[in-house]
């Protein structure tokens, strides 16, 4: 079993956006297309996990195919037959 990857702490980075940000956001009493700032903050972290998860996964690819591994699609911790 090998060291996680460097890149996948960047998962972590949308979830500390909603649990610090949000309390920040929340003082924010404006308008943001129509939606209350705590809203479009909300709604902007969970299309920036869509942009991060994706990036991790191309980052897996690329970090797999210079290792010489296979890309495993189960989660971490369950070994290949």
């Amino acid at each position: 079993m090998g060291r996680v990857p460097l890149h996948r702490w960047l998962a972590a980075v949308p979830g500390l956006l909603i649990l610090v940000g949000a309390p920040f956001a929340n003082r924010v009493h404006r308008l943001v297309l129509g939606l209350p700032f705590l809203l479009f903050w909300i709604v902007g972290c969970v299309l920036l996990t869509s942009g991060v998860m994706a990036l991790v996964g191309a980052l897996d690819e690329k970090h797999a195919a210079r290792s010489g591994e296979q890309p495993s699609s189960e989660g971490p911790g369950k070994s290949a037959p």
